[in-house]
C-alpha cells in the first residue's frame, strides 16, 4: 500500500522541520501556544500524551533544557511519521516516540517517573460536530479513542508528586477541565485564556496543574493571537516562533 502524500514543513523554531500528511492531521497553533506556556524544562523528564506528529516534543527539544522527552501515540502511521521527523532533525538521543494507548500505557512508562506531562487532547465529544473522514484528523479532534478522563488519569499516573501537567483545551469546556483535574489530584495552578482578537470571546485555554498541589490559582493576562481584523500575529505570538515584525517572512 502506498503511503499518503506528505509535506516537509519548516517550524521556524530552532531550525526544525516536521513531516505531515498532506491530507491528514496537520498541527495548528495550539501546540505552539502550549509549549510556550511551559516556563521551565530544566532537566525535566517529559511525556507528551497523544503526540501525533511529535510537534510538541520537537518544539520542546528546541529549548535544549529537558533531560528526556517521550511522545505517546496510538496511530501507527503517525508514530512512524513522528519517528522519521525526529530522525530528520537528528534528535534520536533526546526524543523517543512510543506507540501506545493512553488508556493502557505501555510498560516502558512507569508510575511517578515524570516531571512534566503535556497534552493537546481531542476537543470534541464523539457525537458532536462533523467528524473528519480520515482517522488522523477524526481522532485528533474528536474523542474517538478516549476522552479527557483518559489523558488526566494517565498524567496523574505518570507524574511524581509535585510534577506539572500542561494542557490546551476548549474554553467552553473549562469548567469540566478544572473539575476533572481536581478529581485526578492535578490541582489547577495557572490559567491563561486565549483570544483570537481583542474584544472576542476566548476560544482556547491553557492550564498548568500540579500533582497533589495546594489550592491556589493564578489567572494570567489574556493571550491575543491576531492584531486587528487581519491574520497578522501579535508580537507575543511572533516571539513564540522566534520572529518579530522586522524579520517576519
Amino acid at each position: 500500500m502506498n503511503k499518503p502524500a506528505e509535506t516537509l514543513d519548516d517550524l521556524t523554531i530552532g531550525g526544525l522541520k516536521i513531516l505531515q500528511a498532506k491530507n491528514g492531521y496537520r498541527f495548528s497553533i495550539d501546540p505552539v501556544l502550549l509549549s510556550a506556556f511551559i516556563p521551565n524544562l530544566k532537566k525535566a523528564r517529559v511525556v507528551d500524551l497523544g503526540t501525533g506528529n511529535a510537534i510538541i516534543p520537537l518544539l520542546l527539544s528546541a529549548r535544549k533544557e529537558a533531560q528526556s522527552i517521550t511522545g505517546v501515540e496510538l496511530q501507527p502511521a503517525m508514530v512512524e511519521r513522528a519517528r522519521r521527523s525526529v530522525q530528520l532533525n537528528g534528535l534520536e538521543d533526546s526524543i523517543r516516540i512510543i506507540q501506545g494507548d493512553i488508556r493502557n500505557l505501555p510498560e516502558a512508562l512507569c508510575s511517578g517517573g515524570c516531571d512534566i506531562v503535556t497534552a493537546n487532547p481531542p476537543y470534541r465529544i464523539q457525537d458532536t460536530g462533523r467528524v473528519a473522514p480520515d482517522d488522523e484528523r477524526g481522532m485528533a479532534r474528536h474523542e474517538l479513542s478516549g476522552g479527557l478522563d483518559g489523558f488526566l488519569r494517565s498524567a496523574a499516573f505518570l507524574l511524581k508528586n509535585g510534577g506539572r501537567f500542561y494542557v490546551v483545551y476548549l474554553a467552553e469546556r473549562l469548567a469540566e477541565l478544572l473539575t476533572k483535574m481536581r478529581c485526578f489530584r492535578l490541582e489547577p495552578k495557572r490559567l491563561r485564556m486565549v483570544h483570537s482578537r481583542v474584544g472576542e470571546a476566548a476560544r482556547m485555554v491553557l492550564v498548568e496543574g500540579r500533582k497533589h498541589g495546594r489550592a491556589g490559582l493564578i489567572v494570567e493576562a489574556p493571550l491575543i493571537i491576531y492584531k486587528g481584523e487581519g491574520r497578522d500575529y501579535t508580537e507575543e505570538v511572533l516571539a513564540m516562533y522566534g520572529m518579530s515584525v522586522t524579520n517576519r517572512p
